[in-house]
């Protein structure tokens, strides 16, 4: 099951280029700061609905439950999605460009919240319905915002982190020159060295974003539609990959890998690095199969320098510009974000928590001893790019990124065509 929540939370839509970039053309519900559905309902209170993608924890449930128990006047209804991400987003454009007010609450992915605000779909949350931020991570809530202002909550985090084998590697590497040079210590035990996601979806987004972010580079700037990907610092960070798969240090085989691919490998026992999410952490301790069990641990994922920057993963709890109940609706996501429910989603369904002080609690990290690289990761965690055309941004770095490591064109070519297809689908 937690393989499906790492699919549809932290790679989200991949497949969608086309039919989400038509969504941003049109008009929507009009453009964010321009709709009058804003100024309607704020301090309305009554029953909402909770709509996110099928749920594969054991926490949403009980939480809602929870919830309704202390609010019987203003319960709240879960409609379930299906667990695939493009048809989660294209429920979500349908009802909320309908303006269909029992979408009061909706779980959307970090990537979406940029072309949801700038069609005008999601409630500025300022003022009287304001996101209760005190000792929420900073980069979890910069994770919801567009344009410099507040328009989801956050719920869930998530951060890629480096699993490593401790049976071989005593100290993990802090820089890829480190990891790359540790690969001598794979190949004495006959294993692979290093793999991320590498297929052509969206976790090679992730991947060259991390490598691209890690050595001092970025996709966009911050207006989200002007590329600055053409640089010399994230092409020194696409060419570590690049070089990767030319040494072999990176096996040909990952260039087919997704999440699955790359834990299987890992705790089969045939690799001695792997990028991966958190979930993997519990499957390679506890299943039956793993070979790993007991020689493993995590560290933050490295970069050209020191600690690299991973990619921000996780969801986010918005309220639709076209609720009933926005005074519920508000209270609603405070209570997700709260420290009670913060704990109850990481310890019932390991889901990484948005609060500091969760990763502190002394009994959580016993149970969870990878909390606190998984706060590090989080803390140095870059998200994907807040742009409103972000289908066309994705699928630019995967088709030039998947090129450049399949030896097609160079480091520098490819940044270079990244930031010509964005700059065309942004208009400019």
């Amino acid at each position: 099951m937690q393989k499906i929540r790492i699919t549809t939370s932290a790679l989200a839509v991949g497949a969608l280029a086309l039919p989400l970039l038509a969504a941003c053309g049109g008009d929507g519900g009009g453009a964010a700061g321009s709709n009058d559905a804003f100024k309607q309902h704020l301090d309305d209170r009554g029953p909402i609905t909770y709509v996110q993608g099928k749920v594969n924890d054991n926490a949403t449930k009980g939480i809602i439950a929870k919830w309704n128990q202390l609010h019987p006047e203003e319960k709240v209804t879960l409609k379930e999605q299906t667990d695939e991400a493009d048809q989660q987003h294209d429920d979500l454009v349908r009802n909320l460009d309908a303006k269909n007010p029992d979408y009061d609450v909706v779980s959307v992915d970090l990537v979406w919240t940029a072309e949801f605000a700038a069609k005008g779909y999601l409630q500025p949350l300022e003022d009287e319905l304001a996101v209760e931020t005190e000792g929420l991570l900073e980069s979890a809530v910069q994770g919801g915002q567009y344009n410099g202002v507040q328009y989801a909550s956050p719920t869930t985090s998530d951060g890629g982190m480096l699993y490593y084998r401790t049976d071989l590697v005593k100290t993990p590497p802090k820089t890829w020159a480190e990891l790359f040079d540790m690969c001598d210590v794979a190949d004495k035990a006959g294993i692979d060295c290093y793999a991320g996601q590498f297929n052509k979806y969206e976790g090679l987004t992730v991947n060259a974003s991390e490598a691209i972010n890690g050595a001092g580079g970025s996709i966009v700037d911050e207006d989200g539609k002007t590329p600055t990907v053409d640089s010399p610092e994230a092409a020194e960070g696409l060419q570590v990959l690049v070089d990767g798969f030319k040494s072999g240090d990176i096996p040909k085989p990952a260039i087919t890998y997704t999440e699955e691919e790359g834990r299987e490998a890992f705790q089969s026992g045939k690799l001695l690095f792997l990028r991966n999410w958190p979930y993997v952490h519990g499957l390679a301790a506890k299943e039956a199969s793993s070979k790993v069990k007991g020689k493993f641990d995590v560290a933050p994922l490295p970069g050209l320098d020191g600690v690299g920057a991973s990619t921000l993963g996780g969801h986010n709890t918005a309220i639709s510009a076209y609720s009933d109940h926005k005074a519920t609706a508000i209270d609603f996501v405070n209570f997700l974000a709260s420290e009670e429910i913060q704990h109850e989603y990481l310890d019932k369904g390991s889901l990484a928590p948005i609060r500091a002080d969760v990763y502190e609690d002394a009994a959580l990290v016993k149970k969870y001893p990878y909390l606190p690289t998984l706060l590090t990761s989080i803390e140095n965690a870059v998200p994907r790019p807040i742009t409103p055309f972000y289908p066309a941004v994705t699928k630019a770095i995967q088709d030039n990124a998947y090129a450049a490591l399949k030896g097609d064109k160079t480091a520098e070519e490819a940044v270079a065509d990244m930031a010509a297809a964005i700059e065309a689908a942004s208009g400019k």
